[in-house]
């Protein structure tokens, strides 16, 4: 597989991962969210560089692991992939955080990884969409 589709797939499914996360964490889940975290920076105070590089650099890592080690060209095999990767890494995140931090409470903890399944997984679906797109 070309690198530029590889990247291209990335760049789309970071842009998906950061538009959920907007969606879900900025808007629907605002007011949900701000008892649960004494930690939240303040909305003036926001390093928006920081937030779209690591929602790109889950879109790359997504592309990179479907297109090199798991072969996956499919919306419902990114789906299916992508839930599967977001459950491991928001719950080994999230377990640690909540083991031994004052972070996030238990219900933080459980939403977010629910919450962070959901937009990996539609993120995956773009980017395994997006790899079966035309020829190799």
């Amino acid at each position: 597989m070309k690198t530029s589709k590889l990247l291209l797939a990335g760049l789309v499914g970071g842009v998906v991962y950061f538009a959920l996360g907007f969606l879900i964490y900025g808007l629907l889940m605002k007011d949900a969210m701000a008892g649960m975290s004494s930690v939240m920076r303040a909305e003036a105070d926001t390093q928006w560089w920081a937030g779209i590089l690591g929602n790109l650099v889950m879109g790359v890592f997504l592309a990179y692991v479907f297109a090199r080690w798991a072969n996956v060209r499919t919306l419902m095999g990114g789906l299916t992939a992508g839930a599967i990767i977001g459950a491991f890494i928001a719950s080994s995140y999230d377990l640690s955080m909540y083991a031994w931090t004052t972070m996030m409470d238990m219900k933080g903890m459980v939403m977010d990884i629910v919450l962070s399944v959901v937009m990996t997984s539609v993120a995956g679906g773009v980017v395994g969409w997006m790899l079966g797109m035309g020829k190799e």
